[in-house]
């Protein structure tokens, strides 16, 4: 439920113990989904107010976006040399060449139609009839992955996380989003970004292992979204675009959200990128997971002790936003997308220090399987883990040298 948002000093606490969350406000033991983070009336979010979008118009950040989306020229440190860049740029050649997805939604590769008009082999009046929805769910599973997704989730869609308005990066063009009402299905796909390249955060070769899993979305998503119109019914792929993916992929069974206000997975943590493709094919949603991520979250602060910018609090969880970046409502770790931003501008590239250093970045293994065993089934054990995690050295960053030498 990130939105990459002052520095307003966050006051209101909330104990965890008896369902008590602060003030008066109570949850259920048994709320899942995001259903399970809400704790006040949730308005639909405005894409104008995400952070690189609000880059565009809020005068505050005018000269920021100038610096931040202009030309940049090789540093002679390591990680930031002219091989760097290049390999930055080629990670992210589909997704700003051809899919257009952090630009604006119903675009490019994201279109919401089929782009073949002459040379279809299914005939466009041909429609399945799905008797079985879980049957149907499995093919969509498994096409999504042969596709390219590293994971895939199903929910129902929840109006609340589509944009009331889109935001057009270079038109500034604000309008109202409304998904067709036959939609009523989110398939969320998850991709992995490179667990070796992410440790070299915050270098331009992490950031270029970012535009890879942001280049693959909309190849897998524009190929999944064409076999379900194949079948007879609408598919609407989607980047970053549309609505916000982190509440879908949590309704989808996908993960929980961490401290870093990022989706973290039971196999990959916080390392992966999200797309999703909204359809009225009858499917089965999965059910929302959970595995001891907010417990371990309150125990393991290094996410915001190793943020350069700041971003991320090092308390409890809170419904005060920093600013408007953040939705209202949710009880989370906003991030304070102003200053993570700011980090990114002085850094002239992103950021995944907070993916880098999260316990639950891991590379597959019997070892870290157990570990995540222990996080899910013994959480009086979650603060040896996290110094574990400091004793074995994980999290450290690597030279980015060693991606070319080695």
């Amino acid at each position: 439920m990130k939105a990459a948002g002052d520095n307003a000093v966050v006051t209101r606490k909330y104990k965890l113990s008896k369902g008590t969350y602060g003030r008066g406000i109570m949850k259920s033991s048994s709320a899942k989904g995001t259903a399970k983070y809400i704790v006040a009336p949730v308005a639909r979010f405005d894409q104008k107010n995400e952070m690189f979008k609000r880059a565009g118009w809020d005068p505050l950040f005018l000269d920021a976006r100038q610096r931040f989306y202009g030309v940049h020229y090789p540093q002679n440190k390591n990680g930031y040399r002219h091989e760097d860049l290049a390999f930055e740029e080629a990670g992210w050649y589909i997704e700003r060449a051809f899919a257009h997805g952090n630009v604006i939604h119903n675009s490019g590769m994201y279109s919401w139609d089929t782009k073949l008009e002459k040379r279809r082999l299914v005939p466009p009046d041909l429609k399945l009839d799905i008797k079985d929805a879980a049957k149907i769910s499995g093919h969509i599973k498994k096409v999504a992955i042969f596709f390219g997704a590293s994971q895939v989730g199903i929910c129902n869609l929840d109006r609340r996380w589509i944009y009331s308005h889109s935001f057009h990066v270079y038109t500034l063009e604000h309008e109202e989003l409304e998904v067709p009402e036959e939609c009523k299905y989110a398939i969320v796909l998850l991709f992995e970004m490179d667990y070796k390249l992410t440790k070299t955060s915050p270098t331009w070769l992490a950031a270029g292992a970012t535009g890879r899993a942001y280049s693959e979305m909309p190849v897998t998503t524009s190929m999944l979204s064409q076999f379900i119109r194949g079948l007879g019914y609408k598919a609407i792929p989607s980047g970053n675009d549309t609505g916000l993916s982190i509440p879908m992929a949590i309704d989808a069974g996908l993960g929980e959200l961490g401290r870093n206000g990022l989706l973290i997975t039971k196999k990959f943590g916080p390392r992966v990128r999200i797309a999703k493709v909204l359809t009225d094919l009858p499917l089965v949603p999965d059910e929302p997971i959970e595995f001891g991520v907010t417990e371990f979250c309150l125990k393991c602060r290094k996410c915001a002790e190793f943020c350069p910018g700041q971003a991320i609090i090092h308390g409890e969880r809170t419904t005060e936003p920093h600013n408007i970046c953040n939705a209202r409502g949710e009880l989370k770790w906003p991030v304070n997308a102003e200053k993570c931003f700011s980090f990114w501008v002085r850094n002239e590239g992103s950021c995944t220090n907070c993916i880098r250093v999260c316990p639950f970045n891991k590379s597959a293994g019997w070892f870290h399987e157990a570990v995540r065993w222990l996080v899910e089934n013994a959480p009086w054990l979650d603060t040896f883990l996290v110094k574990m995690d400091d004793w074995l050295g994980y999290g450290k960053k690597v030279n980015a040298n060693k991606y070319w030498t080695g």
